[in-house]
């Protein structure tokens, strides 16, 4: 504890007002990162018109996003224990800007892709650093919990409130407006960081390892690629499967290689602290289920329920306010008692808000279960990443800070790659074996073969073909179609909540068995706690 105490006491503790300043501009960065990956979602339409850009091309534009992000997160993290945080983290602000320039003067497709690539790349420099240099700064215990839960809350916050800032921009601009509002943002947010953030780094480093770097890069990327193209590709193609293999494989070197390494970008003894490997699989499902859920969500409101983008924001307001509220009193909770009832707890609420999301039909009033369903979500998600995050960043020492929140965001986005993957395939599926049938009876002087295509796929077409001109001969036909549509998107999401539910109900379970239900006694510093038989042993 003696190397804990004095790394405590090199690193200081900043004035109290300056540490909560420090803390609002590390949250506004990184809902700047969080609402760069979601509030494009609402331009996609707008885009895909102007650009004249097919569905495979619209879904690159969020996809490379994630890509790059996803894959570079445990590289930035490793960079930022070793040059700094703040550095890599204004940096990657810097970044930012520059790249959202480009995305607005952007031609066509393949600039605002390309774009929106370099945007990820700057992302991943900045998310990890944010949670890093929380725990740097709030090195009490009861100050550090309730600091990461506002980082949290931030986080789902961010994620909700993407719809309703993308649907407000779209309603008084063009799509242009949700890559030129991040200039003047992140450029604030890094004169705010160069003025009150203080910089923090690893004070004990070992040789640089570009071979851990490159393997995590590899591995990390060929697997979200996999997952992101599998229901395009098929889950069992030849395509899948090689991408399957390639990308295990360099996780598997990645493995082999950090744990023979003098000086490891992850030291992968962590994971055999149950206080560290559980909560991560916790955040992954839970981000999994949510992910899933917001996919879901954002067709039902769209597409059965026929919400422009700005009342679709509105309406998926109390998601946002359920996550702001639940977070810092789950994070409070589970320091009177214990981590792992809190997170079993915030499972079981989100298994249970998905099994209503489930039940809805068509006819089913917002003022009901859809939006109870939402808050169950959003108080679920809160309820489970707060105490989660914390016990993870606990977990670690100071010099490796980067390194676990690097670890907590791969988990966050690779459960979300997965969630949208796994549950819009098995919803793409249903609605298409049903809806198929119906759209290719209609004649092709009735409905031209890309409104048929674009129709075949996604429930959001439902907008399109209610505003299309038709003949009053066929206005039944047309509401009859309307309504198989909705209806077949609402029984696939039936089948996807009830793989949720078991994935979330499962997790809980292994938390609830493995995860010490003790709490770790503790001076209220950050503890660097290693695995052990019981998972409470201290270094």
């Amino acid at each position: 504890m003696s190397s804990l105490t004095t790394s405590r006491h090199r690193t200081g503790k900043p004035q109290f007002r300056r540490r909560y300043l420090a803390l609002l501009v590390i949250c506004v960065a990184e809902l700047l990162v969080v609402l760069d990956n979601t509030v494009v979602n609402v331009a996609l339409p707008s885009m895909g018109l102007q650009l004249r850009a097919d569905i495979s091309g619209l879904q690159w534009v969020v996809d490379a996003y994630t890509l790059t992000f996803a894959g570079l997160l445990l590289a930035f993290g490793h960079l930022g224990d070793r040059y700094g945080r703040k550095k890599v983290m204004v940096v990657g602000l810097a970044g930012i800007a520059v790249m959202s320039i480009g995305g607005a003067v952007a031609a066509d497709l393949g600039q605002v892709v390309a774009a929106r690539a370099a945007m990820g790349v700057c992302a991943a420099a900045v998310f990890p650093a944010t949670l890093a240099l929380i725990i740097n700064i709030f090195t009490d215990a009861k100050e550090r919990a309730l600091a990461i839960a506002a980082w949290t809350a931030m986080a789902g916050f961010a994620i909700a409130i993407g719809p309703t800032a993308g649907g407000f921009l779209l309603e008084h601009f063009s799509w242009h407006s949700v890559f030129w509002i991040n200039v003047p943002v992140a450029l604030l947010v890094l004169v705010a960081a160069l003025a009150c953030v203080p910089e923090s780094k690893a004070e004990h480093v070992g040789k640089y390892d570009p071979v851990g770097i490159a393997l995590s890069l590899a591995g990390i990327t060929v697997l979200v690629w996999a997952i992101i193209e599998a229901p395009h590709n098929g889950w069992l193609s030849a395509i899948s499967i090689g991408a399957y293999a390639a990308g295990s494989a360099a996780v598997v070197a990645f493995v082999w290689w950090e744990l023979r390494t003098p000086s490891p970008v992850l030291d992968l003894n962590l994971f055999r602290n149950r206080r560290f490997s559980l909560p991560a699989l916790a955040i992954a499902v839970a981000y999994f289920s949510m992910f899933g859920f917001l996919f879901m969500i954002t067709q039902y409101f769209q597409g059965v329920m026929e919400l422009t983008p700005l009342q679709f924001g509105v309406h998926s307001l109390p998601f946002a306010i359920s996550i702001a509220i639940g977070a810092p009193l789950a994070t409070i909770i589970a320091q009177r008692i214990g981590t792992t009832a809190v997170i079993v707890f915030g499972l079981v609420v989100m298994s249970i808000g998905m099994f209503i999301a489930g039940q809805v039909k068509v006819e089913t009033p917002y003022l009901g279960p859809v939006l109870v369903s939402m808050i169950l979500m959003g108080l679920g998600l809160a309820i489970v990443q707060g105490p989660a995050t914390e016990s993870i960043m606990s977990s670690v020492t100071l010099d490796e800070a980067g390194a676990g929140s690097a670890v907590n965001d791969t988990t966050r986005e690779v459960g979300g790659t997965l969630g949208v993957a796994v549950l819009g395939s098995i919803v793409a599926s249903i609605y298409t074996a049903q809806v198929g049938p119906k759209i290719d009876a209609i004649p092709d002087a009735i409905m031209e073969p890309y409104q048929k295509a674009f129709a075949r796929e996604t429930v959001v077409s439902v907008i399109e073909i209610v505003k299309a001109p038709t003949n009053p001969i066929f206005a039944s036909q047309k509401a009859d179609l309307v309504y198989a549509m909705k209806a077949a998107s609402l029984e696939g999401f039936q089948l996807a909540s009830f793989v949720t539910v078991g994935a979330a109900m499962a997790c809980a379970l292994t938390v609830a068995l493995f995860l010490p239900w003790r709490r770790p006694e503790g001076d209220g510093v950050l503890l660097a706690w290693r695995g052990s038989e019981n998972g409470d042993t201290i270094s």
